[in-house]
């Protein structure tokens, strides 16, 4: 199994990530074909009160190598790219991995 991750910076104005995010964003991310699961954090201050390093994250999942390289490839993948720039004024890092479960 491989996994995406997108980890989203800060962003300036909260209320207008959240918007797009929910309301242009995610819909367009569940079109994508071939996506095992999907898993959303958003990060929350420590018990003593420390800020998160970073606001959210995006996990995707795939079966494997091949069917993430498919996905991301297909139109509906390239869109969901393309749109990263659209919420993440403040950046984004993006790392990809293979899982291991035990």
């Amino acid at each position: 199994m491989h996994k995406i991750t997108v980890l989203y910076n800060h962003p300036g104005d909260e209320a207008a990530f959240e918007d797009y995010y929910e309301n242009k964003h995610l819909p367009m991310a569940r079109h994508m074909p071939g996506v095992s699961k999907v898993e959303l954090t958003k990060f929350v201050p420590t018990p003593g009160g420390d800020q998160p390093e970073f606001y959210r994250m995006a996990e995707l999942y795939f079966s494997s190598e091949e069917q993430m390289i498919e996905t991301m490839g297909s139109p509906e993948g390239q869109a969901v790219i393309d749109d990263i720039h659209n919420l993440s004024e403040a950046g984004v890092k993006v790392v990809i991995g293979k899982v291991t479960t035990y």
